[in-house]
């Protein structure tokens, strides 16, 4: 075993304060990452962020030791966790229609009972993935070298707070707001016959979301991007639009941004479908071996375990105990499911699939995790691959009766249970990698890897409890799915929309199949490229589902994410650690930059919800806004995104490495 930094048997780990501050700390953190999924279709992880903030909460109440601070980053991350699950796949109800606002106890029933099977399925993955063959699980390492650095957490803190004001005010500011600048710096135009179109959005979020993730997946998303929008819509324009009179007339007239909005809408963005599909699919084909591998060695432990001392250090949940939570999570869900469909002979066979599909897909988000860290999880794409196996058997056993309409907008009964087992795998999924993840930062620390699971399953039920307030107020303020003109700048909801169409689809909805498979020959293309990278041993990579996600996004969505990761890659050149095989000292040079990114997501999600409260209650869009003569225009907002990608730049080249 690799040395460890151990903090000692004794020290004190689950606390009452510890629990307390956990808690409050996921709540607010699972807000805040719901605003941002659906607004940009993708989560941060948080453990690093409440990590920083532990160690100066406890620190004012008289200490914290390093395992208590490992505790609060553990049941607070699951923030990030039970937000991805919930927001890929439960908007897809009202989307469809089923529902008109996000129902309370169902909510609460797929989000908490998902997140706890994922804490669950987990449990058995810990000793192959971490201690008999550890993975780098990126952001785990990152973690517990944030707790052993915290002796001294006040510059982190500092930088924390500021980025978060500067977020925050920029949002108020902004076009939900007080309507100072717009959201978004865009123009399009024809040259000839081609549609060009060019544009960024102005969000520090996202700007700080690209230095999370770094240059390499910054360049695929915005080349998936520039796909869709600098090859694909313009072709389809000069070349299919003719043939297709509902879209020709639709947008007759209308300017040239308009255009490529609606062919991106209507058609092109299905490109990504497809190439989703592919990549969960080969997600799950290239996993194969590890996955039953990791399954194997886990049982096998366990097993032994349970005849001999375990030091306290390799201590689980004890297996006669998850057996038992197993059998009492999986009744009520089979009780839900039975409320959907009403006949046994399908509710039954929808929870066997939900319990082999969620242990199937933890395992794969978990070695996922392991390899590229939970916020460039492909959670959404082994959501789809789910979604799609699920209505294939749901197909069979409901037959003419999955075409059935429920629901107020007359949504297909079979697409409506695809969706809700698709949920509960996402939050197991979602909860599992993350899991993995603060175990691995628990073990390099020293810490009792059960008190961590029981503190993430404590985690991931309380943000259960006000997931459903937070997506209804998200919903009025500001619309969820596509425009409306109640709401014209709805929250986009992209990967919800996605397992929409697909469910859809499946079910007599109207879906164009040739663009679907056309992506998908897209993503064969896109998977057959990354593997001559990885043969080659380039260090650069091509993942498909963050390529399909580009194609899927709109583009000025992509092309902050793009600038925060060329951020980050100017910082690593200026200290000469470009390209440079030494992780270690990497993590530690992208330290303060990271947490002013995670400060400039924060600041700006939790505005989002505090901007979304007057707006419900007043129930007017506007009710913020300054009037027109006191709204800048698209060049003060680039500007204002300048100034701060320079301040983020300056904090991480000021960072030492070698500290």
């Amino acid at each position: 075993m690799a040395a460890q930094a151990r903090a000692g048997a004794g020290t004190p780990q689950l606390t009452v304060r510890a629990v307390v501050l956990a808690i409050v700390l996921a709540v607010i953190l699972s807000a805040a990452n719901a605003y941002l999924g659906l607004f940009a279709g993708l989560t941060i992880a948080t453990a690093i962020p409440a990590a920083v903030v532990s160690m100066g909460v406890l620190r004012l109440l008289g200490g914290g030791t390093i395992l208590e601070n490992n505790i609060v980053q553990t049941g607070a991350s699951a923030g990030s966790s039970i937000a991805a699950g919930v927001i890929f796949t439960i908007p897809a109800l009202v989307i469809l229609g089923y529902w008109q606002d996000f129902k309370y106890s169902w909510v609460l029933a797929i989000a908490g009972l998902g997140g706890l099977l994922g804490v669950l399925f987990s449990v058995p993955l810990r000793r192959s993935m971490i201690v008999e063959e550890p993975l780098p699980f990126p952001e785990g390492k990152a973690a517990a070298e944030v707790l052993k650095a915290g002796e001294n957490p006040g510059p982190g803190l500092k930088i924390l707070a500021f980025s978060a004001a500067i977020g925050g005010a920029i949002k108020a500011a902004a076009a939900s707001g007080l309507r100072l600048i717009p959201d978004t710096a865009a123009g399009a135009g024809f040259f000839g016959k081609y549609l060009g179109y060019m544009g960024t959005n102005l969000s520090p979020a996202l700007l700080g979301v690209g230095y999370i993730v770094g240059l390499n997946i910054g360049i695929v998303v915005v080349s998936g991007s520039i796909l869709s929008w600098q090859i694909a819509i313009p072709l389809y324009h000069s070349y299919f639009l003719a043939s297709d009179p509902a879209l020709a007339s639709s947008i007759a007239g209308a300017g040239a941004e308009d255009i490529a909005g609606a062919i991106w809408s209507a058609k092109i963005r299905y490109l990504g479908v497809g190439a989703m599909l592919i990549g969960g699919v080969w997600t799950l084909f290239s996993l194969r071996k590890s996955l039953l591998s990791g399954v194997r060695s886990g049982i096998a432990a366990a097993r032994k375990g349970s005849g001999e001392a375990v030091a306290e250090t390799e201590r689980d949940l004890p297996m006669k105990w998850m057996l038992v939570a197993l059998v009492a999570f999986v009744v009520p869900l089979l009780l839900l499911y039975q409320a959907i469909v009403g006949v046994w002979h399908v509710s039954i066979p929808m929870a066997i699939i939900m319990i082999v599909a969620g242990f199937l897909f933890v395992s794969v988000s978990a070695y996922l995790a392991g390899l590229v860290g939970s916020s460039n999880n492909p959670v959404s794409g082994i959501t789809i691959a789910t979604i799609l196996f699920a209505s294939v058997v749901l197909l069979v056993l409901l037959g003419e009766g999955g075409k059935h309409a429920v629901g107020v907008a007359g949504a297909p009964l079979g697409a409506v249970a695809a969706i809700m087992i698709g949920a509960v795998v996402c939050c197991a999924a979602a909860v599992g990698g993350d899991n993995l993840q603060d175990l691995k930062a628990g073990y390099l620390v020293g810490a009792t890897p059960w008190k961590q699971q029981l503190m993430l399953g404590i985690g991931a039920f309380s943000c259960a409890l006000i997931m459903a307030p937070v997506l209804n107020l998200l919903a009025q303020a500001y619309g969820i799915g596509a425009p409306t003109p109640q709401h014209p700048n709805s929250l986009a909801a992209p990967q919800a929309t996605l397992m929409a169409s697909v469910a859809k689809g499946l079910f007599g909805g109207q879906l164009p199949w040739t663009i679907i498979a056309i992506g998908a020959g897209v993503g064969a293309a896109i998977i057959a490229l990354d593997e001559w990278l990885k043969a080659r041993g380039s260090h650069f990579r091509v993942p498909v589902l963050a390529a399909a996600i580009g194609i899927y996004l709109p583009l000025e969505l992509m092309v902050p994410i793009f600038l925060g990761g060329l951020l980050a890659y100017l910082v690593e050149k200026r200290h000469g650690l470009a390209g440079s095989h030494d992780e270690a000292a990497r993590d530690r040079l992208h330290r303060p930059g990271t947490l002013f990114a995670a400060g400039l997501i924060t600041g700006e999600a939790l505005m989002g919800i505090l901007i979304a409260i007057p707006i419900v209650v007043s129930g007017r869009a506007d009710v913020l806004a300054l009037p027109p003569a006191w709204q800048f225009g698209k060049y003060v907002g680039l500007a204002v995104l300048a100034v701060v990608a320079w301040l983020l730049y300056r904090t991480g080249a000021r960072a030492n490495p070698n500290a």
